[in-house]
């Protein structure tokens, strides 16, 4: 989708549509607000006429459709609700509700009148990124696969009006960011969106070597040969059961500035999870294609940074294998050595994320050296349980980091939430016969022990563990309470939030 800034008001501009937030009418005001009047000018009174009959009330997710008796278009008149309850995300929910609704409508172009979608305390800047991702974002839909498909909007602008268009140079700057950001996103979902009979752990490899050469940056793929004589114990029993090899992916981002910190992103990549020999029930099995999406997460935070340029240097690790059982798959009650040396007594196969991530997160330590590891996995149920379908549980043993991902998490509209980590979960997680276990018999705090397992491989390095087992996927169920900008299957949950951490984070000195 491409989005441009217009100097104009959006009313005077020639697209298929013009898009006005309009705010819910307060109880007991029937007067006509006067931030529609020039929509019911164009209008010749059918705006008011709406209004007065009640089919325009301002309700967060209402969509009104106007055409204009002068015949340049309709006139898309989207439900903001309360006024001191609007925000934006508010204003991101709005603009991906406008797409979607002329979705299959012969709708092509529309024209967002920004100061409609304003509120005091929301810079301009601001309401433009929010218009900008929501759209993007809301346009999406997974295709590779349909024959058929219905036309939606190709290109938005964001119209200014004259109040605003002193800010078009710094407007144009915050939406070309932003349009880029939420393009990475689309890119992310298409990957992880992938179902495994295709996106096997050499597939992964494969898209990494072809972002590496698009962008200048190095790959190192290692497979199961290299991966033995590493002694990466954890992703190779994982990996194991499967007829397609594991694979740990490694993507070098040089940095903006010579003397930035380094950044270690590292993901999960279960390109499948049946559970392994501790095989999951078949109910909803399908879904587990989506476990990769930690690691496609950290392609996708890998592209965002190199489109953007962001400061710090990044380094991406991939953790991906398949996990099935066969006759050569990993059993419960296996011990396995890691690439730290350490050991994992295995007492459940489906506690497989933690044992990758086991591999990855050592390397990169060691390695690397980073300033700081931040890792993302849809690693365990009991997050959805504690957190529900939308939010991330943030784990970290450093405040600093923590609230840099606290802050772009309100800034992006991803939305995390930090849990605490005590010895009473790293005591949990000791094994009798090896140096930790990979599951518990009692069932309590199966988030939090699981980060207690995986910070056994970070030594004293800052960071942040990021389980998205709820938000990175949505499914028939889940859509219906999820934002316009959610699509269905995988949302490419964590590169927004991340890439605006890696930005804010380094303007701020950090």
């Amino acid at each position: 989708m491409k989005v441009i800034v217009d100097r104009r008001d959006g009313l005077a501009t020639v697209v298929d549509a013009c898009a006005s937030g309009v705010f819910e009418r307060p109880e007991k005001d029937e007067s006509f607000p006067r931030g529609l009047a020039k929509e019911d000018e164009v209008a010749k009174g059918l705006v008011k006429a709406a209004w007065d009959r009640k089919e325009i009330r301002g309700k967060r997710g209402e969509v009104t459709v106007v055409h204009r008796p002068d015949g340049r278009g309709r006139l898309l008149l989207v439900g903001l609700g309360p006024r001191n309850r609007f925000d934006a995300e508010g204003v991101r929910r709005a603009a991906a509700t406008a797409v979607k609704a002329l979705k299959g409508r012969g709708a092509r172009t529309v024209a967002f009148r920004l100061p409609s979608f304003q509120t005091e305390g929301l810079p301009t800047e601001t309401v433009a990124r929010a218009l900008t991702d929501g759209a993007v974002l809301g346009s999406y839909e997974f295709v590779k696969y349909k024959t058929k498909t219905e036309g939606g909007v190709e290109e938005v602008s964001v119209a200014l009006g004259e109040e605003h268009a002193r800010d078009e140079a710094g407007v144009k700057k915050a939406v070309a960011e932003q349009h880029d950001l939420a393009e990475t996103v689309l890119w992310t979902r298409d990957i992880a969106n992938l179902p495994a009979d295709t996106a096997t752990p050499e597939r992964l490899a494969e898209e990494a070597r072809a972002l590496a050469k698009e962008f200048g940056l190095k790959v190192t793929v290692f497979d199961e040969t290299k991966l033995a004589e590493m002694h990466c114990g954890g992703i190779l029993a994982v990996g194991g059961g499967s007829s397609h090899p594991p694979r740990l992916i490694v993507l070098e981002y040089p940095g903006g500035s010579k003397r930035g910190r380094t950044v270690a992103v590292v993901g999960k990549g279960i390109t499948f999870d049946s559970g392994g020999i501790s095989i999951k029930p078949a109910l909803n099995m399908a879904s587990m294609k989506f476990d990769k999406s930690g690691a496609v997460a950290v392609l996708g935070i890998l592209r965002a940074a190199a489109t953007l340029k962001v400061p710090p240097r990044v380094v991406g690790v991939m953790c991906c294998a398949e996990n099935l059982p066969s006759g050569t798959a990993y059993r419960p009650g296996d011990v396995v050595r890691t690439y730290n040396g350490k050991t994992i007594e295995v007492l459940n196969t489906d506690a497989e994320g933690r044992v990758v991530l086991s591999d990855g997160l050592g390397y990169v330590v060691a390695q690397h050296r980073p300033d700081e590891v931040i890792d993302l996995a849809t690693l365990t149920g009991a997050e959805v349980v504690a957190l529900g379908d939308d939010t991330g549980g943030l784990v970290s043993n450093d405040d600093r980091l923590a609230q840099g991902l606290l802050a772009a998490s309100a800034t992006t509209g991803e939305p995390l939430w930090r849990m605490p980590l005590t010895d009473y979960h790293r005591e949990l997680v000791k094994s009798d016969i090896a140096d930790v276990r990979n599951s518990i018999e009692i069932p309590v705090a199966g988030m939090l022990t699981a980060a207690a397992f995986l910070e056994n491989f970070v030594g004293t390095t800052p960071w942040a563990h990021l389980d998205i087992a709820g938000p990175a996927y949505t499914t028939l169920t889940t859509k219906k309470y999820q934002p316009a900008y959610q699509n269905l299957g995988a949302v490419g949950f964590g590169v927004r939030v991340v890439t605006r951490y890696l930005i804010d984070s380094a303007r701020a000195g950090a």
